[in-house]
């Protein structure tokens, strides 16, 4: 089993997500939140009620 690191570092609205992988980073709260992983992802993710959520991956 090969190892793995994660640490995320909060900073107001702004999230800065270190991993194995490289550095990445994140805007936005709860209900909306706009993420460029590590390697070179954008993602859109909107959470809703009950636990429900929608995630688009960005060109």
């Amino acid at each position: 089993m090969g190892w793995s690191y994660r640490k995320s570092i909060k900073m107001g609205p702004f999230r800065l997500n270190l991993s194995r992988g490289g550095v990445g980073h994140s805007f936005g709260g709860r209900a909306f939140r706009v993420t460029k992983t590590a390697d070179g992802r954008r993602t859109l993710t909107v959470n809703l009620p009950g636990g429900f959520h929608w995630r688009k991956t960005l060109n």
